[in-house]
């Protein structure tokens, strides 16, 4: 179950997910983009989706991320980094990068989220990640500013490297370039805004 809101933003009651995503209800979700410092340069670690996921299937989306049931606070968030990645981290290691809202609407699901946006900058490496498979079925590292230029309309293409655990178990290098249709379609406005955001803390 989880809390919805109207278009005013007000509080008006509980709902199952897929109603939520039926009706087009607003939403809590907590949003959590993780960086690290290699070598003179700032990356971006981002999630490949799990193939066996309803939603979203099979593309690139920010590092960790879920919705917030109904009994939950922001703060309750957290777990979305342990149970996805396996990296512990405690809410006040994250820095607050605002509310953001957005709102994507396809044939029979509408999402409206108001995404409670965080960065979390690590010195773990590709090694430390530890997948909750069903939901997350590799890791990458993107340059901050080649993930920029991607969004800003600069470069069609950017390089990813990082792993992913095949359906056998198999952990799987990836090296290669992506542009932006393997990527979760949230509105090019929100990636920008998530990036200005970014940018100002690194």
């Amino acid at each position: 179950m989880l809390r919805i809101y109207d278009e005013q933003k007000n509080d008006i009651g509980v709902a199952t997910r897929s109603e939520v995503h039926r009706k087009g209800y607003w939403h809590e979700a907590f949003h959590c983009w993780l960086t690290s410092y290699e070598q003179d340069t700032v990356y971006l670690y981002l999630q490949l989706r799990s193939k066996r996921k309803k939603d979203y299937p099979n593309l690139l989306d920010i590092t960790a991320a879920g919705h917030l049931v109904a009994h939950e606070t922001v703060e309750d968030g957290i777990r979305e980094i342990k149970e996805e990645i396996g990296i512990d981290v405690s809410f006040d290691e994250l820095i607050k990068l605002g509310v953001l809202y957005y709102c994507v609407i396809q044939e029979d699901f509408i999402d409206k989220e108001l995404a409670n946006v965080f960065l979390h900058k690590t010195n773990k490496t590709l090694d430390d990640f530890i997948l909750q498979l069903e939901e997350v079925s590799g890791i990458v590292k993107v340059k901050v500013n080649d993930f920029a230029d991607l969004w800003y309309g600069v470069k069609e293409k950017i390089n990813m490297k990082g792993f992913e655990i095949n359906e056998h178990g198999e952990r799987i290098t990836i090296n290669e370039f992506v542009s932006r249709e393997r990527f979760v379609p949230h509105q090019i406005s929100f990636y920008k805004e998530v990036i200005q955001k970014i940018q100002e803390h690194i």
